[in-house]
């Protein structure tokens, strides 16, 4: 690993979050999967770290089908209490269920939209939006009240805040980190 500076939250001594910070975080992705994906995995984060959930990324791709979302929606209770045994993925019953939930609403969304990206850009005229050292906005407070309205759980602001980030609607490289002079290029 090169002995360059990054974000100050990237821990160094984590290959895999090391790799996450430089080749995926912040950068504009808008494949719906992908959208799809991070989403998924950033209502596991709630209450917990980001590493946490990263590190058992692999992990939750084998027990949530790939993240195919069609597949996920037509998850029963079933599939639920195999989820809850799995230990290689967060065990949380309510976040499982929220899952489950969220995808179906997903998919609501994307065929309303014609993609979920659509459905994003409606909130940012299909903007990237630069700031760095926040947790939430206007932008994550307008597109949780909007997901919580359509009975998504576990999108508070906060979460969604870092999805966007992660995601690259919002981008956040702190001024020291070598990504951040090369992406405001």
């Amino acid at each position: 690993m090169e002995n360059k500076k990054r974000c100050k939250w990237c821990n160094l001594k984590n290959e895999l979050y090391v790799e996450y910070h430089d080749k995926e975080w912040c950068k504009p992705n808008f494949d719906d999967a992908y959208l799809y994906e991070m989403l998924i995995l950033e209502s596991f984060q709630a209450g917990l770290s980001w590493e946490c959930v990263l590190n058992k990324r692999e992990e939750f791709r084998k027990a949530f089908d790939n993240f195919d979302v069609d597949k996920v929606c037509c998850y029963d209770e079933e599939k639920i209490q195999e989820l809850l045994l799995n230990q290689g993925i967060i065990r949380n019953k309510l976040k499982i269920k929220a899952a489950v939930n969220n995808s179906r609403i997903f998919k609501m969304i994307q065929n309303e939209y014609g993609s979920f990206y659509n459905y994003l850009k409606r909130f940012t005229n299909g903007k990237t939006i630069y700031e760095t050292d926040c947790t939430t906005s206007e932008l994550s407070d307008n597109i949780s009240d909007d997901l919580r309205k359509r009975k998504m759980k576990f999108v508070g602001s906060t979460i969604i805040y870092s999805y966007l980030q992660a995601v690259g609607v919002i981008y956040s490289h702190d001024k020291e980190c070598f990504l951040y002079k090369y992406e405001r290029v």
